[in-house]
């Protein structure tokens, strides 16, 4: 691990804000590292306001779009909701049938299957438009690039509205409206919505032109907080206050298929890390191993028991994922050994029986055990598809960009893209990822880096601290939870390794006389050395609550330890 501590904000500028606030010093500093000067500033991040939120029609067409959908309902137009398989794309597509279906019946939704379609728009969708008589599809989470598709769907007489997020090729689609904060010309001041972030711009400006208030539209926003911890946006500006938001309705009154879903948990409080790692991977699920309509169905549910139905069936799904996964990356990581390629700067894997719904998990894996840009390919009838992941600070889409030669059709994000390619061009765009990677990775960021927030003393951490911690949340890129360091610390004796196979650390430690804490390192075992021997050593972690019988305490999460 590379250890990056932040450089120290000017002393005066800690100074005022933490006497403007009335905060310690560290917090201070912490809020500074986050852009945060101002008592104004500091009120809108600790106090996020549905006020903040951006008017919509500052998004480019979306005056045009409302305008069509509106023609649509006058004119009782049969509306299509059509959007990807993936969590964003499921919510979204949730999200814009349910407030449309508020008011207007002719309103059906489609999700493309994963394998027979692949991802985005298809002509099959098209298609079935076009033989079930809609005329108007609102297209969620996909269709930047789909000028093939959209000029298919115009000469069929369907009309097109585009809500995505995904970076635009040279051209945009000819479509009635197409609503991107990425596309240059569009001036919509916060770039970083999500798929189903930027449908609920469209449905916030549909409220607008009906005279609903933003109070009308807060039971949408446990779906676009979902969707934003699950497609790993920023968690700042504007993504703030619709998760903070949005995790406030997940824990008081979530829809009924989020219900169903937690009650099969048991967490009595849900933080933005529970929505990725729990809520997420069950909804992603249903469109990784059988079909994304079954997320949409759940999603859109109002009778808590057939909600309980479509959850234990997601349930089901998501247990088969993981049995999946863990066998595809098992054989991956066979594969790196018996081609000897541990030593490359990319890693590029392919076998045609790998099931394509979990080649973005595997390569999430392989990039967590080798730390390097990564790609996993399956074979999907005549092609071959694959997940790619990228380390931070690498920016994979440009990488792919530069092998477009041998590539048939890509999207997606800085740390994650797909694509499709023909067999013939397999290892001709092996080797040109391998040499454009080569040449324009800095070494270092082969290296995972954990950055630090600050160094501290044992001493500096209290009750009080931590409550104020707390409220840094909902976190995520951007807003990372806050990490520190500390030095000269030592365990007093307690340290051992825990859990079934070991695999954890476990110490109680302390520094010179102050008080001692528990700390917690998971899959750490082989710190052991270092940490229980009786040396002074020093450790990045993080600050965190537990409970235990009744009781609750500070404990610290070990990040890594160092001599």
């Amino acid at each position: 691990m590379r250890w990056t501590l932040l450089p120290k904000p000017e002393k005066e500028k800690i100074t005022r804000l933490s006497e403007v606030l009335g905060v310690e010093p560290i917090i201070a500093s912490l809020l500074l590292h986050r852009g945060i000067e101002t008592f104004e500033e500091a009120k809108k991040f600790f106090r996020p306001s549905l006020e903040d939120l951006h008017d919509p029609f500052l998004m480019k067409d979306m005056d045009k779009a409302v305008a069509r959908i509106e023609k649509a309902i006058t004119n009782e137009e049969n509306i299509l909701v059509y959007g990807d398989y993936d969590v964003d794309g499921t919510t979204a597509v949730a999200l814009m049938s349910s407030y449309l279906k508020s008011y207007y019946p002719n309103v059906a939704t489609y999700i493309p299957d994963r394998y027979e379609e692949g991802y985005g728009i298809s002509y099959q969708g098209i298609d079935f438009a076009e033989d079930n008589n809609f005329s108007l599809i609102i297209a969620l989470d996909c269709g930047i690039k789909a000028i093939e598709k959209v000029a298919y769907a115009t000469k069929k007489g369907i009309d097109f509205i585009i809500c995505d997020h995904h970076r635009p090729g040279t051209e945009i689609p000819k479509a009635i409206a197409v609503l991107d904060p990425k596309r240059e010309d569009c001036e919509y001041p916060y770039k970083e919505l999500c798929g189903c972030g930027v449908g609920f711009k469209l449905v916030q400006a549909l409220a607008k032109n009906k005279e609903q208030s933003m109070e009308d539209l807060v039971l949408y926003l446990d779906l676009v907080a979902v969707a934003i911890g699950a497609d790993i946006v920023p968690i700042t500006g504007e993504n703030r206050i619709l998760a903070y938001y949005g995790l406030k309705v997940m824990n008081s009154n979530p829809r009924t298929g989020f219900k169903a879903i937690i009650q099969q948990l048991k967490k009595k409080i849900l933080t933005i890390t529970d929505v990725v790692f729990i809520i997420a991977p069950r909804i992603n699920a249903a469109g990784r191993m059988k079909h994304g309509n079954h997320a949409v169905t759940l999603l859109t549910e109002t009778d808590s028991t057939k909600a309980a139905e479509y959850a234990l069936e997601i349930e089901t799904f998501n247990t088969e994922r993981r049995q999946t996964d863990q066998q595809i990356t098992e054989e991956a990581l066979q594969q790196i050994l018996d081609n000897k390629e541990e030593n490359r700067m990319t890693t590029v894997v392919y076998k045609d029986s790998w099931h394509k719904g979990v080649i973005g998990i595997v390569a999430s894996r392989l990039t967590e055990t080798y730390y390097r840009p990564t790609l996993v390919f399956t074979k999907n009838e005549n092609k071959l598809a694959a997940s790619a992941r990228s380390v931070k600070g690498f920016d994979v889409y440009n990488a792919l960009e530069a092998c477009s030669e041998y590539i048939e059709q890509f999207g997606g994000h800085m740390y994650a893209a797909g694509l499709t390619l023909f067999e013939k061009d397999f290892e001709n765009f092996k080797e040109a990822f391998e040499k454009v990677v080569s040449e324009t990775i800095d070494a270092k960021l082969l290296t995972p880096e954990i950055k630090i927030d600050a160094e501290i003393d044992f001493k500096d951490i209290t009750p009080k601290l931590y409550r104020v911690l707390k409220q840094f949340a909902p976190f995520g890129p951007g807003n990372m939870t806050p990490v520190f360091m500390t030095q000269n610390i030592k365990d007093v004796g307690y340290g051992k390794t825990v859990g079934e196979d070991k695999t954890h650390l476990r110490l109680v430690v302390k520094q010179g006389s102050s008080p001692q804490f528990t700390a917690i390192g998971f899959g750490m075992a082989e710190k052991e050395t270092i940490s229980c021997q009786g040396n002074l050593f020093k450790m990045a972690y993080v600050i965190d609550e537990n409970e235990w019988q009744g009781n609750v305490s500070l404990q610290l999460r070990i990040k890594d330890i160092k001599e």
